[in-house]
């Protein structure tokens, strides 16, 4: 079995389309693990809890998480699905997070500001090489600085997700700077 193919299949049940594996997100993004699991091992054979426990544990990007007694599972942030609250709380922001993304849809940005898109939340990192590595998979990359300082001074509110990914609503243009 290829763990990276089932891990993405698995984060497009939990972020995207949860009937593509048979389950229900809970309004808190939470699936029943056994639900899952049975929903993956219809296209990756032989697919069990041990399985599933080592894709969690050994995903670069920590994009799920388990509930206490590993019943239940959820992708840590990215959801396109509506009504998902993850529960997270606001924080203060470091004084500047980075966005990555592909030089080309800098213009856009760079006039309409950062949107959530598909998404619930536009995602931002505190690690600039993080952001590069986010913009290299949509093609050449362009790091933005956000002054997340001044944002929060203006009432704009942060939340932080428990893999360490930043998130807002939006992010307006005034707020953003090229590298």
């Amino acid at each position: 079995m290829d763990d990276v193919k089932a891990g993405r299949f698995i984060s497009l049940i939990l972020r995207h389309h949860p009937e593509e594996g048979g389950v229900t997100l809970d309004s808190h993004g939470y699936a029943d693990v056994s639900q899952l699991i049975y929903g993956v091992a219809k296209k990756f054979h032989g697919f069990n809890m041990d399985d599933l426990e080592r894709i969690v544990r050994e995903n670069n990007k920590q994009r799920y998480s388990f509930n206490e007694d590993k019943t239940k599972i959820r992708a840590n942030q990215g959801h396109s699905v509506a009504g998902i609250d993850l529960e997270l709380k606001p924080v203060s922001p470091p004084k500047v997070l980075y966005h990555g993304t592909a030089a080309a849809t800098v213009p856009i940005i760079m006039d309409e500001g950062l949107k959530p898109m598909s998404r619930q939340y536009v995602h931002l990192s505190a690690e600039y090489e993080t952001a590069v590595n986010v913009g290299k998979r949509h093609g050449k990359p362009q790091v933005l600085t956000i002054d997340t300082k001044a944002m929060e001074r203006d009432g704009f509110s942060f939340l932080i997700s428990e893999n360490g990914v930043w998130l807002t609503d939006h992010v307006p243009p005034k707020y953003i700077e090229r590298n």
